[in-house]
């Protein structure tokens, strides 16, 4: 690879490190192309799955901010940049690694914090966005449901305590 083609490598991967909210490091080694462009099927529009040399990602996550990924760069890497969410392609990576277990999820890395891979099926395990958003909002409701029954208590406790009040004046002849 000649040094200008080298360069336009790092330059790319850099970007692709800066532009994405996550970057999770595999190694695909005993991997088909047609296994390779199913896990690039699953991964959806929210995830770029690209195989790069180590030496050109190590000086690329350098350069991008990234210093704690040295360790993981040994061996064949293809790396997942993730613009969209992160757990729907931790995922994506966590399921095609159980069905072909020659997929080796390394780590990665998440707003600039270097993950391991039990980091990643951690992030795997967690539900999506929209399950986390929507039980927010039931537990929100719940909550204002509960105030309101209890500030619509308030009046309905006041007007049986002066019947109560009223009765007991009737009974003692008042």
């Amino acid at each position: 690879m000649a040094r200008a083609d080298k360069a336009t490598a790092v330059a790319e991967l850099k970007s692709e490190f800066e532009g994405s909210a996550a970057a999770v490091l595999t190694e695909y080694r005993g991997l088909t192309v047609a296994q390779l462009k199913e896990l690039r099927t699953s991964l959806g529009e929210n995830a770029k799955f690209a195989v790069a040399k180590n030496t050109l990602t190590k000086i690329a996550a350098n350069e991008a901010g990234f210093a704690g990924l040295d360790d993981l760069l040994t061996g064949p890497t293809a790396i997942a940049f993730v613009n969209g969410d992160v757990v729907e392609a931790a995922k994506g990576l966590r399921d095609f690694a159980k069905a072909n277990p020659l997929l080796v999820i390394k780590g990665g890395v998440l707003d600039g914090k270097t993950l391991d891979a039990t980091e990643i099926t951690k992030l795997a395990d967690l539900e999506s966005r929209e399950v986390l958003l929507a039980k927010l909002a039931g537990a929100m409701k719940a909550k204002q449901s509960a105030a309101a029954a209890m500030l619509a208590a308030l009046p309905t406790n006041m007007a049986q305590l002066a019947d109560a009040l009223r009765a007991k004046r009737e009974e003692a002849g008042e």
